[in-house]
């Protein structure tokens, strides 16, 4: 089965053969640990000079990073959207809004580092921001627990959205996470109801949604913040409800498979948009955002902007309406094959093998409620006599609790 419009730009991206990719990947490698080497000399010998050789290799290992980054396969993209050099939620605030105002807290339990969210202007128009923080080392990461939000993060994202609607400001969203912190105290003070709430609230928010995935879009911590009326993508992102390594260790139980895995899950921009879930892809700089922070900070505050100004001039009705028909529209395939089997038509309908006119008769007829009096598929009463108010026999396992009641269904 194939989803609709995702077969004209499957394989899009990451065009390379495999065993080419991998020949460079190794290559690169290679230069790596000779550069790491002759530092290490250089640090224990300082009579040695040789910053010729490091600058040299240095200048190669760059070659071959554009080399990959031009074509990646879905696996390099994966590695280029987690590289700790692309920008920082703080960048493309700085670069996209002027007098921001970063907001704090859930009201509830506490602020969560992982989400920042804020007041800022937009060319001189009032917007709130949410987006995922990762930190630029080792310190910072473990404080914001390495873009990973917790209950409250959610919680306060959602709070910020209500604010915005209640302001009548457009709200940004800036995706880059490896997904929501999977530990034991984020389940006790409830993850996976703080998503839900956060997807519910975005779904009906009336003020516009721009959503933006900037690195690493993991599982429903990246999805909890990107319902937008329209979702970008840089082009070096990735968006998926899995991890390659967490699909190939479920799946195939062998965490080798990883590239199989990224090729499957179609987590690359290009299928995105194929598949209809990323509505523009934004060119990233030669080499990636990674090479050019500057650049692909600037590519993506443009595209946000030119967005916005329509948007916001759209009615609330119409814009929450649109947003509702975007993602019921998402997920839906077809099966070609059996389509040229049984195609619809004057002689029926492929899937009951009924004709048009037999089931042009059942839509004139009314129909019952479901559990109405009549109905032979149901008994109201639920003791299989249609006597209201009669009371069910219990069986021996269900205890020896009060009879009757109604039926759970």
């Amino acid at each position: 089965m194939n989803f609709e419009g995702g077969s004209s730009l499957a394989g899009a991206s990451g065009s390379r053969d495999e065993p080419e990719a991998e020949r460079l990947e190794r290559a690169l490698g290679e230069v790596e640990r000779e550069i790491s080497q002759l530092k290490r000399i250089t640090a224990a010998n300082r009579e040695l000079d040789l910053a010729p050789q490091i600058a040299s290799l240095e200048s190669r290992a760059g070659s071959m990073r554009e080399e990959i980054a031009r074509d990646p396969t879905a696996w390099q993209t994966v590695l280029l959207a987690r590289d700790p050099a692309r920008p920082k939620v703080k960048d493309y605030v700085a670069g996209l809004m002027s007098e921001f105002i970063e907001l704090h807290g859930d009201r509830r339990f506490r602020d969560d580092p992982a989400i920042v969210t804020g007041l800022g202007l937009v060319d001189g128009r009032p917007a709130a921001l949410i987006g995922h923080a990762k930190g630029r080392d080792t310190r910072e990461n473990i404080e914001r627990n390495f873009g990973s939000p917790h209950p409250e993060g959610y919680r306060k994202a959602t709070r910020i959205m209500r604010l915005a609607e209640k302001l009548r400001l457009p709200l940004i969203t800036l995706i880059d996470t490896q997904g929501a912190a999977p530990g034991k105290e984020a389940e006790e003070r409830g993850q996976s109801e703080a998503i839900a709430s956060t997807l519910l609230v975005m779904a009906r928010v009336r003020t516009p949604i721009v959503a933006v995935i900037t690195g690493e879009g993991g599982s429903g911590g990246a999805l909890a913040i990107g319902i937008g009326d329209v979702v970008l993508m840089l082009d070096k992102a990735v968006y998926s409800v899995i991890s390659p390594e967490g699909c190939a260790a479920i799946l195939w139980r062998d965490g080798s498979r990883t590239r199989a895995a990224a090729r499957a899950l179609r987590l690359t921009a290009h299928d995105l948009a194929g598949l209809g879930i990323v509505d523009e892809i934004i060119a990233e700089p030669a080499g990636g955002a990674q090479r050019h922070p500057d650049l692909a900070v600037a590519a993506v505050a443009a595209a946000v902007r030119r967005h916005l100004a329509v948007l916001v001039e759209r009615p609330l009705d119409e814009l929450v309406a649109a947003r509702y028909e975007k993602y019921r529209s998402i997920g839906r395939f077809h099966d070609p094959g059996r389509a040229a089997e049984a195609p619809l038509g004057e002689h029926g309908d492929a899937r009951s093998g009924r004709t048009r006119k037999e089931e042009e008769g059942d839509a004139s007829e009314p129909r019952r409620p479901v559990g109405s009096r009549g109905d032979p598929g149901i008994d109201p009463a639920g003791d299989g006599g249609g006597h209201h108010g009669a009371r069910r026999r219990r069986s021996p396992r269900q205890g020896s609790d009060q009879e009757g009641g109604a039926d759970r269904g």
